[in-house]
């Protein structure tokens, strides 16, 4: 997220990680066949076949943004000329994804781009934020939808007309309409069903109680509606609105940020032990990421001292999530506080809990709370 479309100031190619290493460590993490998607050439897809003994009982199919089966001319066909015949010569399907075509002068016009503006993900805010650039103004083919066409494709594919010869699709889009409206999902990562009973929580202020109605817009739109939905549902889940609640939301949410996923992807390791306060963050860990000990994604640990500490793990890779400490300091403090004070079966501790929760719901954005460590 921190990376500039069209910027490659500071980006070494010499010194990039070993593609073969890369690809070798992901397939061997799946458990499922995957498909390979190609953007430029066919050069790593070729080289992979050639060199990664799994690589080819791993991968189910090729989908390549390119120029058509026919149009030798184009510039992803020609960055490698051998490597592009041979595959298309290779038996393991592929699927070429072809330019958006369908109006002049290309995909993204002013309704689509001041559609994409009122998203609040933070891709969404990433296109938005590109094309009101100076960058954009001064490029044309950014508006023409190419490589775009790919996850569309990847989501809808009955949104292209698709062209088989044998092991090869050539895969044209075919509904304007359809394919402007599949971006903006998306963009929303409406995608995929986030909800199993409900279709939506609500968004409109009044649904909820007086006390967090006015903080309902400041944090959908600061922290967007994944971050929001997971956390009225681990409040509700936990019983009262907690703090520490929705520091494991955050936390959860940053995680998959972090790894890119959706939920149910990765097992958490949360080392806040199982005494509340503190170990409230669990609940908000499980729901913000899905890993709940049902699945057997959770596991909790109890024999260290307990801490605002969680480890994710995610196909080969692992992180640790860390609430910077004089954050955790100032909750724990203040909680002691007020539980010093008023007791912990008084009305008045709640209240004041209540009222601390809405206030760091509001100020502390996962974005800058958490010291994230590659394990």
């Amino acid at each position: 997220l921190q990376a500039v479309w069209g910027d490659e100031s500071g980006i070494d190619a010499e010194n990039a990680p070993e593609y073969a290493s890369v690809i070798t460590d992901v397939i061997s993490a799946e458990k499922i066949r995957i498909s390979f998607v190609c953007l430029g050439s066919m050069s790593t897809a070729w080289n992979a076949l050639k060199n990664i003994p799994d690589f080819r009982k791993q991968v189910k199919d090729f989908i390549w943004s390119a120029d058509g089966t026919e149009d030798k001319a184009g510039f992803n066909y020609n960055i490698d000329r051998e490597a592009s015949a041979k595959m298309l010569k290779q038996e393991i399907p592929v699927k070429i994804v072809r330019k958006f075509g369908l109006t002049d002068p290309g995909l993204y016009n002013y309704d689509l781009i001041r559609s994409i503006i009122t998203i609040n993900t933070p891709y969404a805010k990433k296109i938005s934020d590109f094309f009101r650039s100076d960058l954009a103004k001064s490029h044309e083919f950014v508006y023409e939808g190419t490589d775009d066409m790919v996850p569309v494709f990847v989501h809808y594919p009955d949104l292209f007309i698709n062209k088989v010869a044998g092991n090869i699709s050539d895969c044209t889009p075919s509904d304007e309409p359809g394919i402007k409206t599949s971006i903006l999902r998306i963009l929303r990562g409406e995608t995929v069903a986030g909800n199993q009973v409900i279709k939506n929580l609500p968004v409109d202020p009044a649904f909820y109680f007086d006390d967090i109605n006015p903080a309902v817009n400041e944090i959908t739109e600061r922290y967007g509606i994944n971050e929001w939905t997971a956390g009225v549902l681990a409040n509700e889940l936990h019983r009262h609105l907690g703090v520490f609640a929705i520091i494991g939301v955050k936390m959860g949410i940053r995680a998959r940020e972090y790894f890119n996923t959706g939920v149910d992807e990765f097992h958490a390791t949360s080392y806040a032990g199982s005494t509340p306060p503190l170990s409230c963050m669990n609940d908000g860990i499980q729901v913000s990421t899905g890993a709940t000990p049902g699945h057997g994604l959770l596991t909790v640990i109890n024999d260290s001292i307990a801490e605002a500490v969680a480890d994710f793990t995610y196909l080969n890779q692992k992180i640790r999530l860390t609430l910077k400490p004089e954050i955790a300091e100032k909750i724990s403090s203040e909680l002691k506080e007020i539980s010093f004070i008023y007791g912990l079966d008084s009305n008045i501790y709640w209240e004041l809990v209540r009222k601390n929760s809405i206030k760091y719901w509001k100020e502390l954005d996962r974005h800058e709370i958490f010291v994230i460590e590659e394990m």
